[in-house]
């Protein structure tokens, strides 16, 4: 039998891995998961902003709101 994984365990095994994040307004943010709480509030390091597949900044550190996440995903 196969162990099922909670979201916040696949989330776990995540951080200090690169994680793309897409958020309700179309943006994309790629970077290094640091850290996230309960309500998927997440810290990335190094993060990239992309806009229609290119990168539009380099960001460093940013706090992203858990409820305009739509896509949290381990690259």
């Amino acid at each position: 039998m196969e162990e099922s994984l909670r979201p916040l365990d696949t989330l776990n095994a995540a951080r200090n891995k690169t994680v793309m994040v897409e958020l309700k307004n179309g943006f994309r943010y790629v970077g290094k998961l640091r850290a996230f709480d309960i309500h998927i509030n997440t810290v990335l390091e190094d993060a990239e902003e992309h806009q229609n597949g290119e990168i539009k900044r380099k960001l460093g550190t940013v706090f992203i709101r858990g409820d305009t996440i739509t896509v949290l995903s381990p690259s």
